[in-house]
């Protein structure tokens, strides 16, 4: 049974850093695909940065330069790092995971989520 563990969500103010981990068990896929979601309330849940087992990474356009998505795969663990948070940033992160390595960031392609970490960026 895959299991997704999301924290590290937290308060912070505009140009302050956070890094959320992701914690998986039970997921043993050879070519797979992980990767970070958003949804901020009232808005559609959407993609912030991915990584497959080729460590080949994709990020939002909103996000690149800033946030910095990775794996330690001896820790089973994905991480993101994010720095210079901005208000717009405010929002529940979960993490994802898929079968096979195709990385495109659409909710609807990720079978497995996590419960969600609340991040929070005041002005």
């Amino acid at each position: 049974q895959v299991q997704l563990v999301d924290s590290g969500g937290g308060s912070v103010q505009a140009g302050g850093s956070l890094r959320l981990s992701c914690a998986a068990s039970g997921f043993t896929y050879a070519s797979y695909c992980m990767a970070w979601f958003r949804q901020a309330p009232g808005k559609q849940r959407e993609g912030v940065a991915s990584i497959n087992n080729y460590e080949t990474t994709t990020y939002a356009d909103s996000v690149k330069g800033r946030f910095t998505v990775t794996q330690d795969n001896a820790r089973n663990t994905l991480y993101l790092q994010m720095n210079s948070l901005k208000p717009e940033d405010t929002a529940i992160y979960y993490c994802a995971a898929k079968d096979g390595s195709s990385c495109r960031l659409s909710a609807g392609a990720f079978d497995y989520w996590g419960q969600g970490t609340q991040v929070t960026v005041s002005s």
